[in-house]
Parts: structure tokens; C-alpha cells; sequence
């Protein structure tokens, strides 16, 4: 019988001693400071749902997810939600940092957590709110392009 590797990357847990989530916007995007460094902040994509079924279906997805196994869940507007098993214990999302593909690593509690505020009642905190705004203002101020 075959075993699994010991993944011994540092992932993002949620007993972390740095702080490494910022937030996540309204829009359920995930606001997180790369390895708790706060000048290197970074948002990758989340989990939005429109109804509690379709929270549940993903939350089962996700759970059933065995090691090499990847899950897509498209998000209108925002592209798409890339998460890889990669063992028992470690899931990789996905994301750029300072133009560069990366993989976030992420313990499992930590990111059924983050899926889970994609609850259709879930509310974001003001400080969350803010964080969706900041996204929006910096979308008009690139710059235009005329055909």
C-alpha cells in the first residue's frame, strides 16, 4: 500500500501565529498578505455562491477531493476558482504574486473556512467592505482604451 507524501511546505492555517488574511470583499474574493508580510498583499479568488445548495454541493466537492485531484468552480465575472488536492492536509489555490504564478497553500480547516463566507447570508465586516472598494477604485484608475 502507498502512502502519501509528508508535505512540509508552510501552508496558511488558521492558528497561524502572523496574521496572514486581510479580509475577503464582498465579493468573495480573499485579501491575504503572502506569508504575513503586509507590503506584499495579494487577492485571489473565493467561493461565491448564489443559493445554500450550491454553498453545500461545493463544500461536498471540496471535502470528496482526494490527493492529485483539482476542482474548478467558475465565477462569473471573476474567472474561476482553481483548488488542487495535494494531500490529505494541504490544498493549493491559485494566484499571482508580483506577476508571477503561485500556489497559496492552505490547510484544510483553513480553507473550508474561507468557502464557508460564501454563504448567501454571510455579512462582511465594514473593514471588508472597504477592501472591495479599494479593488474598485483601482479598476478606474487604469487607464482607457479607445477603438
Amino acid at each position: 500500500m502507498m502512502t502519501q507524501p509528508l508535505i512540509l511546505s508552510p501552508r496558511y492555517r488558521l492558528d497561524d501565529e502572523i496574521t496572514w488574511l486581510e479580509g475577503i470583499d464582498p465579493s468573495r474574493r480573499y485579501w491575504l498578505a503572502v506569508n504575513g508580510d503586509r507590503q506584499l498583499r495579494v487577492v485571489i479568488p473565493g467561493l461565491c455562491v448564489a443559493s445554500s445548495q450550491e454553498l453545500k454541493d461545493a463544500i461536498l466537492g471540496f471535502r470528496a477531493l482526494h490527493p492529485q485531484e483539482t476542482m474548478i468552480i467558475k465565477r462569473p465575472f471573476f474567472g474561476k476558482l482553481t483548488i488542487r488536492c495535494l494531500s490529505p492536509n494541504c490544498y493549493a489555490i491559485e494566484g499571482r504574486v508580483q506577476g508571477a504564478l503561485t500556489w497559496h497553500l492552505f490547510d484544510k480547516e483553513a480553507l473550508e473556512s474561507l468557502l464557508l463566507t460564501s454563504h448567501p447570508d454571510w455579512i462582511p465586516s465594514q473593514r471588508d467592505i472597504e477592501l472591495g472598494r479599494k479593488l474598485l477604485e483601482s479598476a478606474f484608475e487604469q487607464p482607457t482604451y479607445v477603438v
